[in-house]
């Protein structure tokens, strides 16, 4: 049976233990490359969460500027020592504008699939246009929906196996709605953490027509950071969103 799906939910979860579970992820790449596509220009990066790749980028020089949902990650971020060079507010919603345009909107780390309904993605393609200054630039970063990994719609993947923590995913695949109910349980000496999300999946083809309707177009789309070719073994993509001239 599917849970409710509430966006706020992983927040309120993984906030406290994000940079812990994904500690393996680097943000160089990402902020080399938004840095060359930004160009000098300002960035807005939506859903900053612990500011793992605003921080940095702030670092570089540019403007930067973020926007995040539940408290807890606004208090994440702003626990960060790393922070003095990054502003950020908190958003009960993704419309809230920031007063100003950019040249650069961010929606990193497959952020895209916590929104609730394909409405609410699309309403924030239109806020991302809103918030771009002519010719700039909207920047999605997600994974390749791989319904092949669930049998009898269920899936188990191991997400991490050492020494003092084991970390697997458990999901549960609703189809009819595009939807993956989650629950993480991360296992360690001090017992099991379990940490329940949910996700409205969306097909690299269905967010360039959320695009088409915020008056953007596709520019590019790579297979990472790094800028290599995405092909249909891709399993993720970093896809460039230009304004509509």
């Amino acid at each position: 049976m599917a849970r409710d799906f509430d966006p706020a939910e992983y927040g309120g979860h993984f906030a406290s233990v994000y940079d812990e579970l994904y500690a393996e992820l680097s943000p160089e790449d990402a902020v080399r490359c938004l840095a060359d596509l930004a160009g000098g220009g300002a960035v807005l990066e939506l859903g900053i969460g612990t500011g793992r790749i605003a921080l940095p980028l702030a670092a570089t020089g540019l403007l930067a500027r973020g926007s995040t949902g539940p408290r807890t990650w606004w208090r994440s971020c702003a626990a960060n020592p790393a922070g003095n060079g990054c502003a950020w507010r908190w958003a009960t919603s993704p419309r809230r504008p920031w007063g100003r345009r950019y040249d650069l909107v961010v929606l990193a780390f497959n952020t895209i699939n916590a929104l609730p309904s394909q409405q609410a993605q699309v309403e924030t393609f239109r806020t991302a246009a809103a918030h771009l200054e002519p010719g700039g630039a909207f920047v999605v970063e997600n994974w390749v929906p791989d319904l092949a990994a669930f049998r009898r719609g269920c899936s188990v993947a191991a997400h991490e196996v050492g020494e003092s923590q084991v970390v697997v995913d458990v999901a549960e695949l609703h189809p009819a709605e595009q939807r993956m109910s989650t629950t993480r349980l991360a296992f360690s000496r001090d017992g099991v953490q379990l940490l329940p999300m949910n996700h409205r999946y969306v097909w690299p083809a269905e967010l360039d027509l959320m695009a088409r309707l915020a008056g953007m177009h596709l520019e590019t789309r790579w297979e990472d950071w790094r800028r290599r070719p995405f092909t249909d073994d891709s399993a993720a993509y970093v896809a460039v969103y230009r304004m509509d001239h």
